[in-house]
């Protein structure tokens, strides 16, 4: 056994033990020894850093596979690691972009601005101008970021996820974290850090956010600089603002909350219903809230996507949310992938109904609620749920979350009701649709005619 796989297997081990006292021996109710194990599973994944910080954050987005517990907890999981010196990110830089620092950067701040388990952010400032793929010139003098892949970072990582698939593989092991597919969601894992590794990923879907963004003046993209970027380097243009995390109501005094919140919902309304692609990690501590009012978007680690005709399933979906219609949203929510049972139908249908009804009724909504319990029903009914329907229903509940703290009577569902009313719009009026409905209209117009 490496001493990797050993500390591993040490520091596992005493979080469960210490979930099995905080939850004192099983005894406390089934929610509360959840959140036991919750807050000593991430202090754990703390400790291990490396891939495990990012396995924690992946499990963060995906409630539908490792319970609400888990997954809320694993929101404050936080990288808690030493900056490597810069000299040792001197040659990364040099070596990836092929020239020395001096001509790249007019200047460069060896203190980062941010470290984590897989990059460094160190400030900069650009040696001459440069024309970004969207938006103004950048001039010589602009103020930059420089992200850099921590060397050695990609092959600690990759040996983590080798000693995890080891660790999973053990009996005991599938046997204390039964119901969840431990095989499929390392799988996606591994796919998600091979994708940020590279650098140029990010890079890429920032420049097709800006360009879906472009005639909206409220919503903001740090541009690409594409001929300082490389699989490990990435500069960008440095965004100034107050991360929502950090919005109080000093800053508040200053801003339209209501607009902005508003706005925020709006924006990602339509890269769900319009776009089919989608920032999927929109925590407060990836936007920012500029002097000039308007919302920064950063990090695009975490992206969803989505086809035309999933767009229209998930527009009748939210329809069967926002006028509590149960067996349209199931209905529709099979088409997804979430396939309920005939013998489950009538107890799912009735659940979902007495939830739609307690969190999405009374003249307000709550889609967070509503949006993890709805998750949980599934879960706690033996009901599979594909990973893109899983994160698209998380990340509406984060995006209530976030605009909530700008201004909290917002209501999300009013938000998505002139998308959702547009998509099933489109979806009728298609020449497919009328024609594979028309037979049916046609025999009901003849039944009420010869009745």
């Amino acid at each position: 056994m490496s001493a990797r796989s050993a500390q591993i297997t040490r520091t596992l081990l005493s979080s469960a033990t210490r979930g099995i006292v905080r939850s004192r021996f099983g005894l406390t109710s089934v929610h509360a020894r959840r959140a036991a194990f919750a807050i000593e599973w991430r202090r754990g994944f703390e400790e291990l850093g490396g891939a495990f910080i990012k396995l924690g954050q992946m499990i963060s987005v995906r409630p539908d596979e490792f319970g609400d517990e888990l997954a809320g907890e694993m929101e404050c999981l936080r990288d808690n690691i030493a900056p490597v010196p810069f000299s040792r990110l001197t040659p990364v830089i040099e070596g990836s972009l092929g020239a020395p620092l001096s001509t790249l950067y007019a200047s460069i701040d060896e203190t980062p601005l941010a470290t984590a388990s897989v990059a460094q952010v160190h400030a900069a400032v650009l040696a001459k101008a440069y024309r970004p793929v969207w938006g103004d010139v950048l001039p010589a003098g602009a103020e930059v970021v420089v992200k850099v892949i921590r060397p050695g970072a990609a092959d600690t990582l990759r040996t983590d996820i080798v000693e995890a698939r080891r660790l999973v593989a053990k009996r005991s092991v599938r046997w204390l974290l039964r119901g969840i597919d431990l095989d499929a969601s390392l799988d996606e894992f591994a796919a998600s850090l091979e994708r940020e590794l590279d650098l140029r990923v990010e890079g890429r879907v920032a420049d097709r956010f800006a360009f879906d963004f472009r005639p909206d003046p409220m919503i903001v993209v740090p541009r690409v600089v594409w001929t300082h970027a490389a699989p490990q380097v990435l500069t960008m243009e440095r965004m100034y603002g107050w991360r929502l995390s950090e919005l109080g109501e000093a800053e508040l005094a200053g801003v339209d909350a209501h607009a902005l919140a508003v706005h925020g919902a709006t924006a990602f309304m339509r890269q769900v219903m319009l776009y089919g692609r989608y920032h999927a990690d929109l925590h407060p501590s990836n936007l920012f809230v500029t002097p000039d009012s308007r919302i920064a978007y950063l990090d695009f680690g975490i992206v969803g996507h989505l086809t035309a005709a999933e767009r229209g399933d998930i527009a009748q979906v939210l329809a069967g949310f926002v006028y509590r219609d149960a067996d349209r949203a199931l209905r529709y929510s099979a088409n997804l992938g979430v396939i309920v049972p005939a013998q489950k139908v009538a107890t799912v249908r009735r659940e979902l109904g007495e939830l739609l009804d307690k969190t999405m009724g009374g003249g307000s909504t709550d889609f967070r609620h509503f949006g993890l319990g709805f998750l949980s029903l599934l879960r706690r009914n033996g009901i599979d749920v594909p990973s893109g329907y899983g994160l698209l229903v998380k990340s509406l509940a984060t995006v209530e979350g976030v605009a909530r703290r700008l201004y909290p009577d917002i209501d999300i569902m009013e938000v998505a009701r002139p998308f959702v009313t547009r998509m099933i719009g489109e979806s009728i009026g298609r020449p497919e649709t009328i024609q594979q409905r028309l037979p049916k209209v046609w025999r009901a117009a003849m039944r009420e005619l010869l009745a």
